[in-house]
């Protein structure tokens, strides 16, 4: 028996002695459900989550890809029940108060801690990143996302500003509105940098992980997602202000409005790739 066939042997009986730990995981994904249809409906709404959408089927898939690295049989670890009650508490509570970002944080938790008992800390170590990253399809609570929208759009709108000012073109800056010669543009909550936030965090933490050797690159990697998102949306206002100035203000509204915001999310992608190849790089030994 090779080694493949002897660790889905393994596997086969972890699975056998351990069905009732799994059956519990399947009732609480299927008395879970109402929570996930609100999510799903979330991410259809939303267009800031509709990356949600491809969360669950590429962390099932980062566990698949691991598979062979699992060893069972494994030692169970009590810290897992640990997270589990964490779990069920804020669960209950959010359900209480029908918060729902508490409540689908709550439900990660709890399915982590679970799998964290049963698979032992030496195979979570290995797939932790799949729970983790299941954190990216959650939307940020409304009071958060306003709270940070506006300082970051009143942010963009004074850089923009510095920026069109150095190159000569002649704008006030009101607020998150700059006013150019017989044309207002409003920096809106699409233009903060927020809005491509998230999908950009996920994708730099999905690539810094699958790529990067060592902790610190990916971490670092997944932080730039951050800066790179502002940057790149302030230079959409920015070009979008020019156009305004230059061309004329139809195509600014227009064009501009319609394309510049899948262009700024390719471009910051661009970035985060290149950047990510940098942190690759290696000094070759002498």
């Amino acid at each position: 028996m090779n080694q493949v066939a002897g660790n889905q042997a393994l596997l086969a009986k972890h699975l056998k002695a351990h069905l009732y730990p799994y059956l519990l995981l399947g009732a609480i994904v299927l008395f879970s459900l109402p929570i996930l249809w609100d999510l799903v409906a979330d991410w259809v709404r939303d267009d800031n989550y509709s990356h949600g959408f491809f969360i669950i089927p590429i962390s099932i898939w980062l566990i698949y890809r691991q598979r062979h690295e699992l060893v069972f049989p494994a030692k169970p670890a009590s810290s897992g029940w640990i997270l589990f009650g964490l779990g069920a508490f804020g669960l209950a509570v959010g359900v209480a108060a029908n918060e729902y970002f508490s409540t689908r944080v709550a439900l990660v938790l709890l399915v982590t801690g679970l799998v964290l008992y049963y698979v032992g800390k030496e195979n979570f170590k290995k797939i932790w990143f799949s729970f983790f990253f299941l954190l990216f399809m959650i939307p940020i609570p409304a009071v958060i996302y306003n709270a940070a929208t506006f300082p970051m759009q009143l942010f963009a709108s004074d850089i923009t500003v510095s920026m069109l000012q150095a190159i000569g073109v002649p704008c006030v800056g009101k607020g998150n509105v700059i006013q150019l010669p017989e044309y207002s543009l409003e920096v809106l909550e699409a233009c903060s940098g927020l809005r491509s936030l998230v999908t950009l965090m996920a994708l730099a933490a999905l690539y810094g992980y699958l790529t990067l050797p060592g902790k610190v690159r990916p971490v670092i990697l997944f932080l730039a997602a951050i800066p790179i998102a502002i940057v790149t949306n302030i230079f959409r206002i920015f070009f979008t202000a020019v156009t305004a100035y230059a061309i004329s203000t139809a195509f600014a509204e227009d064009f501009m409005h319609e394309m510049s915001g899948l262009l700024v999310f390719i471009t910051a992608l661009a970035l985060t790739l290149i950047l990510g190849g940098i942190l690759k790089w290696r000094r070759k030994p002498s």
